[in-house]
């Protein structure tokens, strides 16, 4: 029976040894950041493949937001980028609670001022005004900055007779300003309304998400407005929509493609496709 018991205790140990059970192996400790899941399909991706990919799964094609800051390196050409309007910042007009404590949070950690950044760059040669939306901040919202800013940008490419471009990725209007948010849409389409009397051209890109106050006023006012693939374009959620209504909507509806085929976008472009396809227009515009 020893002898049994022996045998047996020594079968384990082999097999211990076999599968690695006995050896002191170090746990592979894989760093934060260096593989990212696909919201979408769920893939697994290594981020180096993500970058040289702009960012878009390889399986799915699923497109991930973009801060304003990687939008203009991915759109602009190196090193043309100049800033305009980038200390104005926001104060807390109607006192709403909390709100300035919100604000100095996304000013810490995404280093910005607030969710719009914009300037004069060249896109494949040509000068442009830029202007870009930043939905890691507050969601992109348009509060009075944003409107501002948008604004300066417009009245900026119609004194030096550029083309306009703004990339939009928000929410709608900043509901702690109130009616400042919501006079923002006004001053953007009136400022518009000049920049399309002086003959210039304005392209509107439209980025998930697309949506509320910034969806009904200059994000849908372009000359020419393109829907990046997988934007969410719209005003009022899809679900909202449905208990008013009391019907229920087609599963892509608000998607890009969607909105292409009812005729509210001009066309639904890839992100590695999009900056040739902006230059081939300005090229268009200009005539060469």
């Amino acid at each position: 029976m020893n002898k049994f018991i022996d045998n047996r205790k020594a079968r384990l140990e082999r097999y211990k040894n076999i599968r690695g059970k006995n050896n002191n192996v170090a746990k592979v400790s894989i760093p934060d950041g260096i593989f990212v899941k696909c919201e979408k399909c769920g893939e697994p991706i290594y981020h180096d493949d993500l970058l040289a990919n702009d960012y878009v799964c390889q399986k799915c094609n699923y497109h991930f937001r973009l801060s304003a800051r990687q939008r203009i390196a991915f759109i602009s050409d190196e090193n043309t980028f100049v800033e305009l309007f980038e200390n104005l910042q926001t104060l807390n007009p109607l006192d709403f609670p909390d709100y300035k404590e919100k604000i100095d949070k996304y000013q810490e950690t995404q280093e910005e001022f607030d969710a719009f950044i914009c300037g004069r760059c060249s896109i494949n040669s040509f000068e442009v005004a830029l202007g870009v939306l930043d939905s890691f901040f507050m969601m992109g919202s348009m509060g009075s900055v944003v409107g501002e800013k948008i604004t300066r940008l417009i009245e900026y490419s119609i004194a030096n007779r550029l083309t306009l471009i703004i990339f939009a990725a928000s929410g709608g209007a900043r509901m702690q300003e109130g009616i400042y948010s919501l006079m923002q849409m006004a001053k953007t389409a009136a400022a518009l309304k000049y920049h399309d009397l002086e003959g210039l051209l304005y392209i509107s890109v439209m980025t998930h998400p697309t949506t509320g106050g910034v969806n009904a006023s200059f994000a849908s006012l372009g000359d020419i407005n393109i829907a990046e693939s997988d934007a969410l374009i719209g005003f009022a959620g899809k679900r909202v929509i449905e208990q008013t209504i009391k019907e229920k909507l087609p599963e892509e509806f608000q998607s890009a493609d969607f909105q292409k085929e009812k005729g509210f976008v001009d066309m639904v472009v890839n992100r590695k496709d999009l900056k040739n396809v902006i230059s081939t227009i300005l090229s268009i515009h200009k005539g060469k």
